[in-house]
């Protein structure tokens, strides 16, 4: 799970590192680049919640396993996309086939961790994200687009799925809370009969509700500052594009060591009093990159991002944990998909949309403010949470 996580976030953050390249070719502007940031969200939104609700009732396995084949071969189509349609398309198609990835590895993991390491667990998965999309794949993709071209960057990001989805295919196991021995013996999956009150029960849950805001802010952050701060650096600050996807790569290790440890820490300390903390020095991330001085010292720069970014964190706490620990647990997947659902509509769709054009018109650093702005989101819908981790609470976990 993993590295199927961190396969998925290679797909999708690929485009942001790849966009000094591509956006001179098809002549794209800002606002287009959070377009086609804002078409991957909404389909991922919309799948993630249906196939998330799907996964509760047939499993794990039938949702995930072609999921990650699809998104594989659509990060190559974006490789020999020839205009802004084409690639719209096929970013949208393959928000369709990530956004069931997500909800359904993560609920996986939930669903086979003991209470006492299920922070520690999401996390280790999560924080694949940051290791492979953010700190290996801008390196990665921008070298090789330096070198060969940035549809080449594209085809590479493709290939690990494929390997990941025939992986996965022969070793994943259905959790055991979605297993139940049949007549003969054997192993057949529980189909929960669970009735649409039953769906709209969730969101009496304030929990998810606050979750729902604080993915928005999440959201908000992790892509509108991955999408224009590269631009940023390179047009602004008149870096060359790897020297970026270096200074990114380090935020992104950051965001891995942080998105790991924090969660963990969370096991003991609380989920709540966490996310508060990692949002207000997250909020700094943004911000590091048009610092004057560090402008002047690139690896300062790097350094302050890697110390700074606790996103991955953010997102095993306020998309995963929480959600699953307010809820029954025969609905996990589903609360993962609605909190993702209301953050990529508004965080992942819209933010990267608006801040493509408010940075055509006031320049790339006031998006960057804007992705900072999101992080004082997440702090605030923290405050308002109820302490959700069984250690905390002393409620036993079904």
């Amino acid at each position: 799970m993993f590295f199927a996580w961190g396969t998925v976030f290679l797909d999708r953050m690929s485009l942001f590192y790849l966009a000094p390249y591509f956006t001179k070719e098809l002549q794209l502007s800002h606002a287009q680049v959070g377009m086609l940031a804002s078409a991957l969200a909404i389909t991922w939104a919309v799948s993630g919640l249906f196939f998330g609700a799907v996964s509760d009732r047939i499993g794990r396995r039938p949702v995930l396993i072609p999921a990650v084949f699809l998104f594989s071969v659509l990060s190559w189509l974006s490789g020999v996309a020839r205009s802004f349609g084409q690639l719209f398309i096929v970013r949208a198609l393959m928000g369709v086939a990530e956004g069931p990835s997500w909800s359904t590895m993560t609920a996986t993991i939930e669903e086979s961790s003991s209470p006492a390491r299920r922070g520690r667990n999401i996390g280790v998965v999560v924080s694949a994200g940051a290791l492979v999309g953010m700190a290996l794949a801008p390196v990665m993709t921008t070298q090789i687009a330096s070198r060969y071209g940035w549809r080449t960057g594209f085809f590479a990001a493709g290939i690990p799925g494929i390997l990941l989805g025939v992986l996965l295919w022969k070793v994943l196991r259905e959790s055991a809370r979605n297993v139940v021995g049949d007549r003969d013996g054997g192993a057949a999956i529980e189909h929960p009969r669970a009735t649409w009150s039953d769906y709209v029960n969730l969101l009496r849950y304030r929990n998810i509700w606050l979750c729902a805001i604080a993915a928005t802010g999440f959201m908000t952050w992790l892509f509108v500052m991955h999408a224009f701060a590269p631009l940023y650096i390179t047009e602004v600050s008149k870096k060359t594009p790897t020297l970026a996807g270096f200074v990114i790569g380090a935020s992104g290790l950051g965001a891995f060591v942080w998105g790991w440890l924090y969660p963990w820490f969370s096991d003991r300390t609380g989920r709540k009093s966490m996310l508060i903390l990692i949002a207000l020095i997250s909020a700094f991330t943004p911000l590091a990159y048009q610092v004057p001085f560090l402008v002047l010292h690139p690896w300062l720069m790097a350094a302050a991002a890697f110390i700074a970014n606790g996103g991955q964190a953010i997102s095993a706490l306020a998309l995963v944990l929480i959600p699953t620990e307010s809820v029954p647990a025969r609905f996990s997947a589903t609360a993962i998909g609605l909190v993702t659902l209301i953050g990529e509509v508004f965080g992942g769709t819209l933010a990267p949309s608006l801040a493509g054009k408010i940075a055509d018109q006031h320049g790339l650093a006031s998006a960057l403010w804007i992705a900072s702005a999101g992080a004082i989101m997440v702090f605030l819908a923290a405050a308002f949470m109820k302490e959700t981790a069984p250690a905390r609470t002393r409620v036993p976990q079904s």
